[in-house]
């Protein structure tokens, strides 16, 4: 087995990178040390650098697609990994998954409509549904004893009200990871009142092992004609910035309501680029993803025993998977968590505000980056807290 060193720093900036060379532009202070957007520091797997090195050795650019040895890595990995089957004619390459959420929005209902959503949750469910002249329904998710769970009381309330619901599996940016019982209880719901549901399950890759991951549609068949599964290689893989996603849309009458806006937009092939790495990801790049989810769980494991025996202000609301931590701010003695986390801290992290459902005393950190820069982060958020004691 190959051995892959995590605890490589490959420097940034100046890299045109979102994360480390935007700071100032983005109200920030030059110096802060960046554990906010949802990519990694780590170096893409090898195999699809060996494609992307043949890609970019052929020197040619044109108009692309993919044969059906695209398909086969993907539906050998989710049924090796999840054991989905998947079919051909369900697959629409789409380049994000945000793209894909804004063009279901717009094929699966109309203005004025409502689409549910569980905040705290991903920004950008909620930017989609509005931007697209839509009626944001929210069913929060309850925080309780440190963990978050679902009122399906409320959920079933709420769904009566919407033609959609946006769910989020495993869950930005709690970190919790659906069980079979819960996805079948929303989607009881979702078919009792009609609602279509759209699954981001874009972390599927990341869940623990005493968590397993259940992909919608495998757990709720039922809801096939009325269900869309968003997966893409962009958070497993680190492959981000290739624009590439894969969207599963098993009915026919959806999957050309979803391609017809697609159409609208004047959209077309996605780039060649991330067409390769993408295929070459989900063929070859199952050992160094196993080997890297190791290190994530040893970076979450760091994190828990640094606040627990030198910030205890802080709580760890527990991940069941995702690279991301959601912590709890609430203990710490200070009336403006942003200023002490960008400004006394200098960090830059995701607000809790931005992700809704009362979440202003919380902080979202990605895990996905060295033990060293994991360290370096919490002492200096160990020395801002320690000011205010």
């Amino acid at each position: 087995m190959t051995v892959y060193n995590f605890d490589e720093t490959i420097d940034r900036r100046g890299t045109n990178s979102l994360k480390y060379d935007f700071a100032v532009e983005r109200g920030h202070l030059a110096d802060v040390l960046p554990l906010w957007v949802a990519d990694m520091d780590f170096r893409a797997p090898e195999p699809v650098l060996n494609a992307l090195r043949k890609t970019v050795d052929h020197g040619i650019f044109g108009y692309s697609d993919v044969k059906s040895e695209y398909y086969d890595a993907l539906a050998n990995w989710f049924e090796s990994r999840f054991g989905w089957q998947t079919r051909p004619d369900w697959l629409v390459k789409t380049p994000g998954v945000v793209f894909a959420l804004a063009m279901a929005v717009r094929a699966l209902t109309e203005p004025g409509d409502g689409v549910l959503i569980q905040p705290p949750v991903y920004y950008p469910f909620s930017r989609v549904v509005r931007d697209n002249g839509r009626r944001i329904v929210e069913s929060p998710l309850v925080y309780r004893d440190g963990k978050y769970s679902i009122d399906f009381d409320d959920f079933e309330r709420k769904a009566q009200k919407v033609k959609l619901f946006l769910l989020c599996s495993p869950h930005n940016p709690i970190g919790r990871v659906w069980t079979e019982e819960e996805l079948r209880r929303l989607g009881k719901i979702c078919g009792k009142y009609g609602v279509y549901v759209v699954s981001d399950e874009i972390h599927c890759d990341f869940a623990f092992p005493e968590h397993p991951h259940h992909i919608f549609l495998k757990t709720v068949p039922e809801l096939a004609e009325r269900t869309i599964v968003c997966t893409a290689p962009s958070k497993t893989f680190n492959l981000a910035g290739l624009q590439v996603s894969n969207i599963w849309i098993p009915g026919g009458e959806v999957r050309g309501r979803f391609r017809k806006e697609i159409d609208c937009c004047g959209y077309s092939q996605l780039n060649t680029m991330g067409l390769t790495a993408c295929q070459a990801a989900y063929a070859g790049g199952g050992e160094w993803l196993d080997a890297c989810r190791v290190y994530l769980r040893e970076n979450l494991d760091f994190l828990r025993d640094f606040l627990r025996e030198r910030i205890p202000e802080i709580r760890l609301v527990e991940p069941e998977g995702t690279y991301f931590a959601w912590l709890d701010c609430s203990g710490i003695a200070c009336s403006d968590l942003e200023d002490l986390i960008g400004n006394r801290a200098r960090l830059w992290l995701d607000s809790g505000r931005i992700f809704g459902g009362n979440s202003d005393c919380f902080q979202r950190v990605v895990l996905a980056c060295t033990r060293e820069t994991l360290r370096a982060a919490l002492e200096r958020l160990e020395r801002a807290v320690a000011e205010t004691r």
